[in-house]
């Protein structure tokens, strides 16, 4: 991957990372983190990880996602001067929730042995 990509992977994660915390409502249970981006070598989609904890509440923030990304999609092209900008495509991260599976495990068994 060329470092110009990695950059604005690094510049829409933490721009996106603002803008949900100012422009986006989500329920107070959960705690929604922008794990990656992707951006795609020609520049013109970037698909986005987020991972939602409890994963119960994960519905809820793709829902509200899918509902808000025209406006967010308004608020990156405003604020990266470049292009073209990425479309933006959210999906959930699939890595995490087995990782936290992995740790219930983990868990499991070290009270086994307790």
């Amino acid at each position: 991957m060329s470092r110009r990509i990695l950059k604005i992977n690094e510049l829409l994660k933490r721009q996106l990372g603002q803008l949900f915390l100012k422009e986006v409502e989500f329920p107070k249970d959960a705690l929604v983190t922008i794990t990656r981006v992707e951006t795609s070598s020609d520049l013109r989609v970037a698909i986005v990880s987020v991972s939602v904890m409890p994963s119960s509440a994960s519905k809820i923030v793709q829902r509200i996602l899918k509902s808000c990304i025209y406006n967010l999609q308004q608020q990156i092209n405003k604020r990266l001067r470049m292009r073209p900008t990425p479309k933006i495509i959210f999906q959930k991260e699939k890595e995490v929730g087995e990782a936290a599976k992995i740790e219930e495990l983990i868990e499991k068994i070290k009270i086994g042995k307790d």
